[in-house]
């Protein structure tokens, strides 16, 4: 059986618009996942239907991921108390790594740790950052590949058009 992502990726890669900040085509099921968080705690992406999920795939050693994360808790602070929350999943084998970055770059979001990178297989990540949407129902909605600067605007947009639905 298919991932859904995958042929949501395979589908945008053929249309040419993987790489465009948008990506209105995505209407498929989230795959679902439970990861540790920095606080110890198990989250699961089940636990948040109901909200509108912002799902971040990040490295320590991305430097585009340095530029979006301080945006993005930005983002979060801005849209929380409407139902949005960020899940910024972190794909270093050693999570030390990670938390070093954190301590330059802090954020109040959720981190995930997926040191084995099983989510992110899962997701079939091709780059870092990858940010997928997912709406109230649990369906990824948006994605995108890499950060440019701007495409914090174009989240935002995402973000207010999936809280009201």
């Amino acid at each position: 059986m298919n991932n859904p992502v995958t042929t949501i990726a395979l589908a945008l890669a053929l249309s040419g618009a993987a790489m465009s900040v948008q990506a209105d085509a995505i209407n498929v099921p989230a795959p679902d996942f439970t990861l540790e968080s920095r606080t110890g705690d198990n989250i699961r992406l089940e636990d948040h239907r109901g909200e509108v999920v912002m799902l971040n795939f990040w490295a320590s050693w991305c430097g585009p991921c340095r530029q979006e994360m301080p945006l993005m808790d930005d983002i979060y602070s801005r849209y929380q108390d409407l139902g949005f929350t960020i899940l910024a999943v972190n794909v270093d084998e050693n999570r030390d790594e990670a938390l070093r970055f954190l301590e330059k770059v802090p954020v109040d979001y959720p981190i995930l740790y997926d040191p084995e990178s099983s989510v992110s297989k899962l997701y079939e990540v091709p780059a870092m950052p990858t940010t997928v949407m997912i709406d109230r129902d649990g369906n990824a909605r948006y994605i995108h590949y890499g950060y440019k600067p701007g495409y914090e605007v174009e989240y935002e947009a995402q973000i207010r058009e999936l809280v009201r639905e």
